[in-house]
């Protein structure tokens, strides 16, 4: 589904700005089942597109020069695609930017465009609504430009883009839901091989739930990278005894515990949660499979433990939040979704109990810290896609 008032609103605001009909995508956010932190590691991962999505318009310039409207930010930014850099001041321009540079290498794009953008993916929820605005220029910049190039090819260039001008060493999950998602089904996704397969998910008698902190992970990306850095530090240790050893992919448990004297304490937690959460996405398909829900809730409650306690990358907010979830006998489980420190909770819930989970969570949410929750009923959809309005 499209949420109409905003592609009204943007594509209103195109005309009344630029005058001209505009291309017009709509690009999703995402959840994540399970597989946090194991895309960067070369492992699995099954996220899902989800119907919160950036609504873009796009038309060319007709010169050299760019102008770049975000509705939701109420700001403006400009730049000729010759000469750019990314900008100290204005981050979500970086996003976009970052995208035409990758475009640029190709030797594809030498003219300017125009676009204006709104969405309902909430910022900093742990819905990746900067793979959707990557994802989302991408693509319809290929489309208005006829560039001729492929899904995967796009994801791999968003992905870059946040790499080279946002700064933020993210794996490939995020860019790929964003583009491959399809509707009722999740994405089973290598991202070593990025062999990748659509899952159905049939949730007749639940629902996921996501339940936004609104705490802003600000914390996210330097904490990111350092993560990321502690599991290259702990590769390059077991490397020394396992040539086969390229990223901790190719690490069993049973090799790390061998080597445990060699790395520091916070690195061999790291190493164990990456490992162990790479079992559960095999474990949860399986589960999913066999329309085994008990199983596929606990998978989720043990993952909370582990992005607790050894991956450190929660907060009071959220552990309150799950653990709420987790202590009720409608919930089968809950935990902690996106980079960390903040954002949202995903709930698999008892189908019918939903209203009652979310009154009550947000009521002992907002005694406990003085702010309320976010809840969103998910539906899974399609990825990036063109549309008519």
């Amino acid at each position: 589904m499209m949420n109409e008032k905003i592609v009204h609103k943007v594509r209103a605001t195109f005309a009344a700005k630029f005058g001209q009909d505009p291309v017009l995508v709509k690009a999703p956010g995402r959840i994540n089942l399970i597989g946090e932190h194991t895309d960067y590691n070369n492992g699995f991962v099954l996220p899902a597109a989800v119907d919160q999505s950036i609504y873009l318009a796009v038309s060319k310039s007709g010169s050299n020069e760019s102008t770049l409207i975000s509705l939701d930010m109420d700001e403006t930014f400009s730049f000729s695609v010759d000469d750019f850099q990314p900008s100290a001041t204005t981050s979500w321009a970086n996003y976009i930017m970052g995208v035409v540079a990758e475009i640029q290498k190709t030797g594809l794009l030498a003219e300017g465009f125009q676009m204006v953008f709104s969405g309902d993916v909430p910022r900093g929820s742990g819905m990746s609504s900067s793979a959707a605005l990557e994802c989302g220029t991408c693509f319809a910049l290929n489309e208005l430009f006829e560039l001729n190039i492929s899904k995967l090819e796009m994801l791999k260039m968003a992905q870059k883009a946040e790499h080279n001008y946002v700064g933020v060493m993210c794996g490939i999950m995020d860019q790929f839901a964003s583009m491959m998602g399809s509707e009722d089904h999740a994405l089973k996704l290598d991202c070593q091989s990025l062999d990748f397969e659509h899952f159905p998910i049939e949730l007749s008698e639940h629902i996921i739930v996501l339940c936004n902190s609104n705490v802003s992970h600000n914390l996210a990306d330097s904490e990111y990278n350092i993560r990321r850095q502690q599991c290259e530090e702990g590769v390059a240790i077991l490397k020394k005894s396992y040539n086969a050893v390229s990223s901790l992919r190719d690490v069993t448990l049973e090799q790390l515990n061998a080597h445990k004297q060699e790395l520091s304490d916070v690195v061999y937690k790291r190493c164990k949660y990456v490992i162990e959460e790479n079992e559960r996405v095999v474990r949860m398909t399986q589960a999913l499979s066999d329309a085994d829900f008990p199983t596929v809730g606990e998978i989720l409650k043990v993952a909370q433990e582990g992005m607790r306690e050894e991956y450190e990358i929660s907060c009071p907010e959220i552990d309150f939040m799950a653990g709420f979830a987790n202590s009720r006998q409608d919930v089968l489980g809950a935990r902690m979704m996106g980079g960390g420190f903040g954002g949202c909770t995903i709930n698999l819930v008892n189908r019918g109990s939903e209203d009652l989970f979310i009154s009550e969570l947000n009521s002992a949410y907002q005694k406990k810290f003085n702010k309320e929750i976010t809840p969103i009923k998910v539906k899974i959809s399609d990825g990036v896609k063109r549309i008519q309005a």
